[in-house]
This record gives C-alpha cells, structure tokens and sequence, in this order.
C-alpha cells in the first residue's frame, strides 16, 4: 500500500486541469484571431506544416511529466507492514530510561570556563547521542524542560527516532524560562510502562541553576516508587555569559546592560541525585556516560515484547524515471506535423486507382 511522506503537497496536483484550461482558451483565442485573415483552407494552405494536434500532444506529456514531479516531491512509498506473524514480535530484555533535557537559555552558555567553548546544550546532546548509543534493547524517552516540562518522545525502543528527537532539540522548544526539575521528574515518572518489575532511571541533564519548584521532593518520590535520578552537571563554578548568538557573538545582557553569568549549581544537583538514590556527574568528564551505564547495568532487567515492523521503501525514483522521460519526449516533440511520418501511408492504398 502506497503513503505518502508530504501528502498535502498532492493538492498541486490540482493545477494540472487548470493549466489544460488555461491552454484551451489561448487555442480558442488563437483560433479566432487567425480566421480574421482568412478562411480556415486559406491559412491552411499558407501554414503546411501546423498541426492542430501537435500541441496538444506535447501539452499532454507535460502535464503528465508535471504530475509524476508532484508525486516525487510528496516522497511516495511502501506503507510499512507487520512482518511474517513468525517476526511479528520479538522478546527484549532490558530496562527503561527517561531522560529529561534542560533547554532554558542559561545552556546556551559554554560549558566549560572559555566564553566562546561548546555551549553546554551541544555538549548535552553530545553525551546523550553517546547513551543512546550504548544502550541495548533499553527503552528510552526524552522531556525537555525550562519553566514547564513537555514529553518530546515517548518511551521507545526506536534509537534512531531517539537520536533525531535529540538533534532537533533547541531552547525555543519552552517558551516559559526557569528549571522546573521537579516538573521534568514528575513527568517522567508518569512516563513509564506500568510494569514496576523493570529498573527503571531517570536522568536529568541540567546546568542547576534557577530551580522553580522542590526537585529534592520530586526526586524522593521517585526513589520511593523504585525509580532513581542520576543527575549529569553542565558548565563549571565559576560560570560563564550566555552566548545568544554565537555567529556574532552577542551575549545575554540583564536591565542594566550588564552580561548575564550563569554558574553550575553542583550542591543543588548533587542532593537532587541523593534524594533520589542516583548519582551526580559531571557532563564535562570523559567518563560521564561511563559512570551512568555502569549504575544503569545494576538495575533489573526484565523481558518485554516488541513488536517489529518492515522498513517503508521509497517509490519516487520509479516516478522521478517516469518523469525524466517524459520531458524528454516534450523536448524532442515539434509543434509542427512531423514531415518524415507523411511518407508512411498508413491509412491509404499504394494501388493505382482503376477507371
């Protein structure tokens, strides 16, 4: 079965009859334009080699070359199916980890004491492409969170998903500024599967800073219903502006024009990770995520089913072939009658008409 990857832009296909339109009413134009200089025999006479039809022909494959390019465009494929009822499920044996993302304007600063160095929420998706990476047949989520917190992917076992939530992440995602941890933890402990045999973690990512409501308190709600926090710091004590735009270098400025600085809150984020019988890290160690699989390999593992599913195939190449040729043939198409085809008399006899 055939989808579509941008279905809405099929409805340009409804410009193809209003150009046949359009094409119509320059011919019914054109026509009667020419018969104020003669009679239709006349200027047949005096034009041998225009053809009525022609036209039309090279129209009709243009416009059919037009709509295979439409259909490119909207990226046709194989609707994905349910493999053999054999593959259609499949057991995993693993745990489940939400991940919950700062993204407040604070981790636009760098994360280390140079002004200009990586800013800490590269330097967080970087960490977090490395996790995923490491994990195997784990179920993993994302929250992004400033001064509200949002589910920006649902628990999965689609890593690839994963990672293509994780580089579309930005600071604009939450609209309302602060670090709502306790916010982010709740969410993501509503998050999981209601099966409280698997380990389940929660890693918050967070630069500390601003907090808007009791995280130590949400942290210990978790640890209560078997769920630990980890907690991985970004950025140093000594802190750092907030680098807006990094092209031309303007920094976050306060009331009085002065730039912001914003510091790693590391006490706050070492007893959130206490409260929630997990650990603290800090983001700019080598062995960050090392740290973090190694307390994940303590947790429980238990067998869930997975449902697994063929990979959609793209169709456009046939149609783009399609295409292809079409304008092809509009290219090598006259307007005129086709000279060389009048000495083929299909339709007449050669025999010598008899008295």
């Amino acid at each position: 079965m055939i989808s579509f990857a941008y279905p809405g832009l099929l409805y340009l296909l409804l410009i193809i009859p209003a150009l046949a339109a359009l094409f119509w009413l320059s011919r019914i134009a054109r026509t009667r334009k020419l018969r104020r200089y003669g009679r239709p025999e006349v200027l047949a006479s005096l034009m041998p080699d225009a053809s009525r039809y022609m036209p039309w022909v090279k129209l009709t494959v243009a416009l059919l070359a037009l709509a295979f390019l439409i259909i490119v465009l909207a990226r046709p494929r194989a609707k994905a199916a349910l493999e053999d009822s054999a593959r259609e499920t499949e057991t995993s044996r693993g745990i489940e980890v939400m991940v919950c993302l700062d993204v407040s304007n604070s981790m636009l600063a760098s994360s280390t004491d140079d002004p200009r160095g990586v800013a800490r929420l590269d330097r967080a998706k970087h960490l977090l492409e490395r996790l995923v990476g490491s994990l195997r047949d784990d179920r993993v989520g994302l929250i992004v969170f400033a001064g509200d917190a949002y589910v920006q992917l649902p628990i999965t076992t689609d890593y690839v998903s994963a990672n293509m939530f994780i580089n579309s992440v930005s600071t604009n995602m939450v609209p309302t500024q602060g670090t709502a941890i306790g916010s982010a933890i709740d969410m993501a402990l509503e998050s999981f599967t209601p099966d409280t045999k698997t380990g389940r973690a929660i890693i918050v990512i967070t630069d500390g800073e601003n907090f808007e409501d009791d995280a130590v308190e949400s942290a210990a709600r978790a640890a209560d219903a078997g769920v630990i926090v980890d907690i991985i710091g970004l950025g140093t004590a000594g802190g750092a502006p907030i680098l807006i735009d990094r092209d031309k270098g303007v920094y976050m400025t306060d009331s009085q024009g002065q730039q912001v600085i914003t510091a790693l809150n590391a006490a706050e984020a070492q007893k959130i990770a206490k409260a929630g019988k997990g650990i603290y890290v800090s983001g700019n160690s080598s062995n960050a995520i090392g740290d973090i699989n190694s307390q994940l390999d303590t947790l429980a593992k238990t067998d869930f089913m997975r449902t697994t599913f063929s990979p959609a195939s793209e169709q456009f190449p046939a149609f783009a072939v399609l295409a292809l040729i079409l304008l092809i043939i509009d290219a090598l198409t006259p307007t005129r009658k086709i000279t060389w085809l009048t000495k083929f008399n299909f339709f007449t006899s050669n025999k010598p008409r008899t008295k």
